[in-house]
């Protein structure tokens, strides 16, 4: 009889990892976790960005509302100063005018005055 030579049956045995391939798969996984949170932190960075430079243009248009209003304010007080000026300008004319005037009345008078002395006055 042929007899068969029983094959022992292995034991199954749980293959060690080496430390260099569990060294390997944290490093792995700690850098998959820093990229992970750098990248949310970048996001979160963008946003934060964002949100800086919209309140920053809101801001600069509130300031140059204010400045376009101001700018409208210095204009009229600007446009009633020339007005006054003119006015003032005007009613100094018309003074310079009015004492022109008195003062060629007064020297008519002086000098009918003065003809009317030299008239009466005995001729020698």
């Amino acid at each position: 009889m042929a007899t068969k030579k029983k094959t022992s049956a292995k034991k199954a045995t749980t293959k060690k990892r080496s430390s260099a391939a569990s060294n390997k798969s944290v490093a792995t996984r700690k850098r998959n976790d820093l990229t992970k949170q750098l990248r949310a932190d970048l996001k979160a960075s963008k946003e934060a960005l964002r949100a800086a430079n919209a309140s920053a243009r809101e801001e600069l248009k509130l300031a140059k509302a204010a400045a376009k209003a101001e700018v409208t304010v210095l204009k009229d007080q600007l446009a009633a100063v020339i007005k006054r000026e003119k006015a003032l300008l005007k009613v100094g004319e018309q003074k310079t005018k009015m004492m022109v005037k008195a003062a060629e009345q007064w020297e008519k008078k002086q000098v009918s005055k003065i003809q009317k002395m030299f008239k009466k006055a005995p001729k020698a």
